[in-house]
């Protein structure tokens, strides 16, 4: 076993605190990686706060993860030395499924392997990035380019990846014209590559300060729904694709009817309250509302390849492990922009 350290929360609603743990001995396909930053995503919340009901204890979370490769199993072929590689939210799946051979790890018919707060398929439990390092079957390491900064780069394994896959899926692209429901980690990540794919985008936002950043990152314009009847009588039936990167609890049907016939509306974000839904928002114009779960590893790979192309990553706010509990409670008040990162290397 490969002894380590790290951040981990005992209980719901406690501090994380100092953890020492041990990761398996790599197997043949292994990989050991070297964790230099890590980004702290919303779910991690979620997970330490057990509000999806989930959760074990001690739990390390983070699933946005970057290093390098310190080791090799005696097989590895996708990997040397010193690479520079990633890790997203799976670290496994069946590999047989339907699914898997179609490359959706993420919709693993026998259920995928998170990186954290998850069990392996020899029994052990996992644990995640908030940590030195982590052992990793080399089909679930990502390889990261190298002209990108590396701790900008760590969200996009989760942030990313959540909101280039939709975008792609639908086809977003020139001559249509984009919502993004929220400006945060996921949100800022979605006006970036619809902007990049050639599409008009609006932010739709509870917060009017938002507006020069969110044009800073690719936004035509900037939308203001505390006003319901101002924003329906400007953008009613003129969106083609809208993505919805809130995680709280809010009213959907306000940007259903902003939808055009045959207009998609996905949600990405997970709250804890069931949505309610006016199915007239849908039938009364055949509008399609739909989610999105992160991506599979090839897509994920691709998705890494297109930012190293196009010099896209995630604006980030790096902090030391020990400030991880000040994240969190700043994560909870909707302050940071737009994602923490872990700095890992001094641990």
């Amino acid at each position: 076993m490969i002894k380590t350290s790290g951040y981990a929360a005992f209980k719901p609603r406690g501090p994380l605190a100092p953890f020492e743990f041990a990761r398996r001995d790599l197997g043949p396909h292994d990989v050991l990686i070297e964790i230099d930053y890590c980004g702290v995503c919303h779910s991690d919340i979620h997970q330490v706060r057990n509000e999806w009901g989930n959760a074990v204890y001690p739990m390390v979370p983070g699933h946005e993860i970057v290093g390098h490769i310190t080791k090799l199993g005696s097989a590895v072929t996708k990997f040397k030395i010193g690479d520079l590689a990633g890790v997203g939210c799976l670290v496994d799946s069946c590999r047989t499924c339907s699914n898997c051979r179609d490359g959706f790890q993420q919709f693993c018919e026998n259920g995928s392997v998170g990186t954290y707060n998850s069990i392996e398929k020899n029994g052990e439990r996992t644990f995640g990035g908030y940590s030195k390092c982590i052992v990793v079957n080399e089909d679930f390491s990502l390889k990261i380019p190298s002209n990108l900064n590396l701790a900008n780069v760590a969200p996009l394994l989760c942030a990313g990846i959540t909101t280039y896959s939709p975008l792609r899926h639908w086809k977003v692209g020139p001559g249509q014209k984009v919502g993004v429901v929220g400006l945060g980690g996921l949100g800022h990540m979605a006006v970036k590559f619809a902007h990049s794919f050639g599409a008009s985008v609006t932010v739709f936002t509870r917060s009017l300060n938002k507006k020069e950043d969110a044009l800073r990152l690719g936004a035509s314009e900037v939308a203001i729904t505390t006003d319901s009847a101002a924003l329906l009588a400007t953008h009613a039936k003129k969106f083609d694709f809208i993505i919805d990167t809130v995680s709280a609890a809010h009213d959907l049907n306000l940007y259903l009817q902003l939808l055009k016939r045959e207009g998609t509306m996905v949600l990405v974000g997970l709250p804890e309250v069931p949505p309610e839904i006016q199915v007239g928002n849908l039938i009364y114009g055949r509008r399609s509302l739909a989610g999105s779960l992160i991506g599979g590893i090839p897509e994920t790979q691709e998705m890494l390849d297109y930012c190293g192309q196009n010099n896209i990553t995630s604006d980030v706010e790096v902090i030391p492990l020990t400030m991880i509990n000040t994240a969190f409670e700043r994560m909870m008040k909707g302050d940071v922009m737009y994602r923490f990162v872990l700095d890992l290397k001094t641990i």
